[in-house]
């Protein structure tokens, strides 16, 4: 089977039994300021999930892009990667444990015909602390369903994941485990929980392999031991709780089912086959292997490189392909690091010609039926990763050179060391590399790490200050700020031409922010001009009207959306304009500017002029504060209403 097999499949199954299928969210998250990148299926399901009505009903199924930074130093092994797809299904107050668990039990022993004897399940042990009872529930459930295959299903306390090496399987099917390893929130264990934030118990189903225990890593095996003979294939969240303000748990409004599902893992278990790069990443690694001379599997070392290289590509080419442009900062930064990293590998394979912009086109042939963004982007995702690759190159002599003037001293300072990491560009592991090969026996690699840590809670505190993909809140300057962005953009448009697109937002309500397609720095004049525009439109006291129409109808109506975002069936438009429309009728084609956009908005343009200062309440115009350069081909200007 393949991804787009397995894929649909499973949208196909849940389907028949009453849920939606809705696209894929973008790898960029919308109006959420915890996270830099869509790291879950759950995350765009979150105001759902806290009792919002979903538009499309209480049943809904997806496929769900991911990407995670910190599995970034973990991609090597057999079955981690950085982006994946995961497969999920909700329950919005609608069915719940007895539904979910046999539903999902018969997709993997029906529909992927996978051995149950080769299953095995973990769940919640309990947690006194907070009063959260064990989940016996769920084990009940588990063990009938066992049954009805002829497998006696025997539960284990377990506990924590340190105690399963110690007591190993002990003959069981089902395996309790603590808060760490069985309770899912966006923050962690139920201690790590912030007030407001839900979560629940949940119920793991893993794989096994049947490889070798490698006892490097513990005694006794155990389902979540990570000698790779098990690999989680899904996890069935019950979404029953909400942290209150003085740290007990209550009861959801609603109890929801999120389940997630990693799509290649299971596709690993219906071709059984342990290595998630070979089974997900064939066609790039075909490319590499000719690019390389070499064979996949070979020896260890080279076995690593491909994978690294493999995975990293096909992340950074979704990436690129949602609008994130590698750079020095925020979102780029990752994108940056990731086709760094596979330049440094690459070289470990002899690849040492400019080759990864050559890669896009087999990733987007293998997702050309669920992804087809990726192919209409081809050639700017190509030349993105071309210009990036060249770039480190340069940098990266520059860097060897830098290096070469500590040849023969027994040690790097953390200082030297963090200088070749920050400004240069090095991964961490290509400065110990390096280094070795100079004759450099020593790193001060604990005051490295003490820089470097310092370095990124400097720029996780400046991230915590931009709501990443939109607004800051719903505040009435917010909202104010939001409808001038719509201003703007066609404003920008009108100005420099119809190939400006939104590249990013972030609005507070002090300042908007937009990042644009554009390749030249603007002029004063060009400026001047864009200002005077939105404040004329401001003047001119047009409606902010919204409608929700076919996406299909949308798009005809040339209704300006997000670079990279997938939307479903039905969407909401804005329009400002004309000035004689009515929710009713409101004249689109006509209108000054139309926009797939859930709001909030002001009722007419007029308001923005409201001034905070009382002694010129009228007074406030829309002023461009600074234009600048984000990455190649993208610009960004901060403005204000004042």
């Amino acid at each position: 089977m393949t991804l787009d097999d397995v894929r649909a499949k499973y949208l196909g199954f849940l389907k028949d039994r009453g849920h939606t299928i809705i696209p894929s969210s973008s790898l960029v998250p919308q109006n959420d300021p915890t996270t830099l990148f869509t790291g879950s299926g759950m995350q765009p399901m979150i105001p759902y999930l806290l009792g919002k009505d979903h538009p499309e009903g209480k049943r809904i199924v997806d496929s769900q892009k991911a990407f995670r930074t910190g599995d970034i130093e973990e991609v090597g092994d057999n079955r981690h990667t950085t982006f994946f797809e995961m497969l999920g299904n909700w329950s919005l107050g609608d069915y719940f444990k007895k539904e979910q668990l046999p539903w999902f039990f018969e997709f993997l022993t029906d529909e992927l015909k996978l051995d149950p004897k080769r299953l095995y399940v973990t769940v919640f042990i309990g947690d006194e602390k907070y009063n959260l009872p064990r989940d016996t529930d769920s084990v009940e459930i588990w063990k009938e369903l066992f049954a009805k295959k002829g497998i006696n299903a025997k539960d284990v306390l377990i506990g924590s994941e340190a105690q399963g090496y110690e007591v190993g399987m002990q003959d069981g099917r089902i395996f309790y485990y603590d808060a760490k390893k069985n309770w899912w929130s966006r923050a962690g264990t139920p201690e790590n929980m912030p007030a407001g934030e839900p979560g629940g118990p949940d119920s793991e189903v893993f794989y096994d392999f049947g490889t070798p225990h490698d006892p490097k890593w513990g005694t006794e095996c155990h389902p979540n031991c990570d000698c790779g003979r098990f690999v989680e294939i899904g996890n069935s969240v019950f979404m029953q709780y909400i942290k209150q303000q003085d740290g007990s748990f209550a009861l959801l409004p609603k109890q929801n089912v999120d389940f997630g599902g990693g799509l290649e893992r299971l596709v690993m278990a219906a071709t059984q086959s342990p290595d998630i790069i070979a089974v997900c990443h064939a066609p790039i690694l075909a490319h590499l292997e000719a690019a390389s001379g070499k064979k996949y599997g070979s020896n260890d070392a080279d076995t690593k490189a491909f994978r690294i290289i493999a995975d990293h590509m096909k992340a950074a080419v979704f990436l690129i392909a949602d609008g994130v442009l590698p750079s020095k900062s925020d979102q780029g930064y990752f994108v940056r690091r990731l086709i760094r990293r596979s330049v440094q590998y690459s070289d470990k394979l002899g690849i040492t010609e400019n080759n990864f912009a050559k890669v896009v086109r087999p990733i987007a042939d293998m997702y050309k039926d669920a992804y087809p963004e990726v192919s209409e982007k081809v050639e700017a995702i190509e030349k993105a990763i071309a210009e990036e690759e060249d770039q480190f190159r340069t940098t990266l002599a520059r860097g060897i050179k830098e290096l070469a003037r500590f040849t023969g001293q027994n040690s790097l300072s953390a200082q030297d060391a963090y200088q070749l990491v920050t400004t240069y560009g090095f991964p961490l592991e290509l400065v110990i590399e390096e280094a070795g090969e100079r004759g450099i026996k020593q790193i001060d690699m604990e005051g490295l790490k003490e820089l470097l840590k310092a370095h990124q809670d400097l720029s996780r505190a400046g991230s915590e200050q931009k709501f990443k993909g939109g607004l800051a809140d719903t505040s009435e300057a917010t909202t104010r700020l939001h409808t001038a962005h719509h201003l703007l953009l066609k404003a920008l448009q009108t100005v420099l031409g119809p190939h400006v697109k939104q590249r990013g937002s972030n609005i507070t309500q002090e300042r908007l922010r937009i990042d644009f397609s554009h390749g030249e720095k603007m002029t004063d004049e060009q400026k001047a001009e864009v200002e005077r525009i939105v404040n004329e439109k401001i003047k001119e006291d047009i409606p902010m009207i919204r409608s929700e129409m076919a996406k299909d109808d949308a798009e005809k109506l040339g209704a300006e959306h997000e670079f990279g975002a997938k939307y479903p069936e039905r969407v909401s438009v804005y329009s400002l304009g004309p000035k004689e429309a009515t929710e009713a009728s409101p004249m689109h084609a006509q209108a000054f500017s139309i926009e797939f956009c859930g709001g909030p908005h002001v009722t007419h343009t007029g308001e923005l002029a409201i001034s905070s200062n009382p002694s010129t309440p009228l007074g406030a115009k829309f002023k461009i504060l600074k234009e600048e350069a984000v990455s190649a081909g993208v610009r960004r200007i901060r403005a204000v209403l004042q």
